[in-house]
């Protein structure tokens, strides 16, 4: 794509004084790894591509299944089956060629998270489970990378980021998982359009920390999506 053509696909960041051509050059040239290409991670994954970061890695490995297509977004009827990284890249590939998309059908655990994670400058957690949202926390403490964080439930979101130029982090917030195994969205359901705003939120959360704009740390975003309430803790 000529030079014309993507300073065009991108010309309405550029124009955003806080972000203009240098930041445009930061987002093409940003490694992120986004953990799940589920609910989180549908709409991660389609605003990170199309926002043009430049590498775009996606762990998961689950396949399409008819449910999932209420708040998946970036998966459809024709890939139920497929795994969903495949999905997530097809998807990629018709929104945005210029991205260089990885796809990592593994299962992310103690004996690959520090390899993998770092070769990412950032990681965005859309996974759905305690395990691997403390092994997320604990493997970016450790590399020094900054984590952005969100869950769902319901109409239920959160939304931080974690670790970022020393800020606290998950066991700052939460020492330990829960002992108990909690709720989730296959147990009590998930509206689709919640997963939809909250991985907006830590989309954009990603894309600050690319440009080098200040986010709110040591901060937990909620929110109640039924009584269309926001509200922050701080720790």
């Amino acid at each position: 794509m000529k030079n014309e053509d993507t300073f065009k696909r991108y010309s309405r960041q550029i124009f955003i004084n806080e972000i203009g051509l240098e930041g445009q050059k930061k987002i093409i040239a940003a490694k992120v790894l986004v953990i799940g290409a589920g609910g989180l991670g549908s709409p991660v994954i389609q605003y990170l591509a199309a926002a043009g970061v430049g590498t775009l890695a996606v762990m998961d490995f689950d396949h399409v299944e008819l449910h999932n297509l209420n708040r998946q977004i970036i998966h459809t009827e024709t890939g139920i089956g497929k795994l969903k990284i495949e999905s997530a890249e097809q998807f990629v590939e018709q929104l945005n060629h210029q991205i260089h998309f990885i796809g990592i059908g593994q299962k992310i655990d103690g004996s690959n998270a520090v390899e993998i994670i770092s070769q990412y400058d950032i990681v965005v957690d859309g996974s759905d489970n305690f395990t691997t949202r403390y092994l997320m926390n604990d493997t970016c403490v450790k590399l020094g990378k900054a984590l952005v964080y969100g869950s769902i439930l319901g109409f239920s979101g959160q939304v931080a980021v974690f670790n970022h130029d020393g800020s606290k982090n998950l066991r700052d917030l939460f020492p330990e998982p829960p002992v108990e195994e909690m709720p989730d969205c296959d147990s009590l359901g998930v509206l689709g359009a919640l997963p939809g705003i909250i991985g907006s939120m830590m989309a954009l959360q990603a894309l600050k920390l690319i440009v080098g704009l200040s986010v709110n740390v040591n901060q937990l975003t909620l929110m109640d999506a039924l009584e269309w309430r926001f509200q922050t803790l701080d720790f």
